[in-house]
């Protein structure tokens, strides 16, 4: 069973940056393809990021492409999201996601494992 634990949520001001982290326990990043969901209010969950198992490939959803990136810490066992240019759009719980699998693509029900997500909130 695998286990995803994120931290690093909080509130922002419009402009600013924030790191989400998940920390993945009792498996390796290596097997699992991981991604970044979020899910604001009223609104279905939507992908935000994802990175291959070998960690070569990325991907972004268009309204993040340039302002964010997803890296792992295979020393930590750990992927994270770096925000920078946050808008007051980008608020949201921010949900962790993993699938044994080289490759996932964007959709939520691509993925078997979730973490309790995390809020971000950016004022305007």
């Amino acid at each position: 069973q695998v286990r995803l634990v994120e931290s690093g949520g909080g509130l922002v001001q419009a402009g600013g940056s924030l790191r989400l982290s998940c920390e993945v326990s009792q498996r390796t990043l290596n097997d699992y393809t991981m991604a970044w969901f979020r899910q604001a209010p009223g609104k279905e969950r939507d992908f935000v990021a994802s990175i291959s198992a070998s960690g070569i490939s990325t991907a972004y959803a268009d309204s993040v492409k340039g302002r964010f990136t997803i890296y792992r810490e295979e020393a930590k066992n750990t992927m994270n999201l770096q925000m920078n240019s946050l808008k007051p759009e980008d608020t949201a719980v921010y949900y962790c996601a993993a699938d044994y699998a080289s490759f996932r693509g964007k959709s939520r029900h691509e993925y078997d494992y979730w973490g309790q997500g995390t809020q971000v909130t950016v004022s305007s």
